[in-house]
């Protein structure tokens, strides 16, 4: 007996086998949750199929979440097929390479809008198009990271839509709370994902990363898929509007320093 046994689960963002989404994903799966994916549409048949099939998940839809349309068009498919959501799973973030460099004062107004509108805005959306599908019990699950609240070096606009991220959370939460459903982020420390290697200096950051966490090791897409089975599950059933933490206890420390 699994945790999430019959649970259903439709998760958008996965890019590939390294993806957070993935972990999360997979973990349901091992809990005995039905999956259904959402990503972009360059990446379903090449990366994201593959994927479903090798769990067995059936339920594979384009869509592009800047789209109101498509994203009422893949909830509809969704309901057909199953009728209601148990999970809700947004791992969805972009912003343009050149506004994770340099300067956060140098970004761009179209590169703003456009981390803002992917980034955060696209977990509202979401939800309103999943809204009438939810039901007392439903868990509505996002990634974010610590650059929403303190400076990460190149990380920019993303840490401010990340930030917004974070408020969304709360005020959806404070929205659906009253029907029974909930509404929680999960900030995971740096993992070697496609997203992350759009980062400058990211390597470094994750190298020193377990010299530098209470834990003294890195975190994987696997500690992350634990951490979701907790939220989406009913032991985690008065917990609401949090950002959880699954990064080793960096984000504890004042002024972390490598040991000699």
């Amino acid at each position: 007996m699994g945790l999430l046994d019959g649970k259903k689960a439709l998760i958008f963002g996965v890019a590939n086998d390294h993806s957070i989404a993935w972990g999360i994903a997979r973990a349901l799966h091992d809990q005995g949750a039905i999956l259904g994916f959402s990503s972009v549409e360059s990446l379903i048949d090449r990366r994201v199929r593959p994927l479903a099939e090798s769990i067995g998940a059936t339920f594979v839809e384009a869509c592009d979440v800047q789209s109101d349309e498509q994203i009422a068009g893949v909830m509809a498919k969704w309901a057909a097929a199953y009728g209601e959501i148990d999970i809700l799973v947004h791992a969805l973030a972009f912003a343009k390479r050149e506004d994770l460099d340099g300067e956060f004062a140098n970004t761009s107004r179209d590169g703003f809008a456009l981390a803002m509108d992917v980034s955060a805005y696209s977990l509202v959306a979401l939800v309103r198009e999943a809204r009438p599908f939810l039901h007392p019990g439903s868990s509505v699950l996002t990634l974010s990271y610590y650059g929403a609240e303190k400076v990460v070096s190149h990380y920019n606009v993303m840490g401010v839509a990340k930030a917004a991220l974070e408020a969304s959370v709360r005020y959806l939460a404070a929205d659906l709370g009253p029907s029974g459903v909930r509404v929680n982020a999960i900030s995971a420390g740096p993992i070697r994902t496609l997203a992350a290697a759009g980062i400058a200096g990211f390597k470094k950051l994750y190298g020193s990363f377990a010299e530098l966490a209470p834990l003294r090791a890195n975190i994987t897409i696997e500690d992350v898929g634990k951490t979701a089975i907790w939220l989406a599950s009913d032991l985690s059933s008065a917990v609401t509007g949090e950002v959880v933490y699954v990064d080793g206890g960096f984000n504890v420390m004042g002024v972390p320093l490598a040991e000699g």
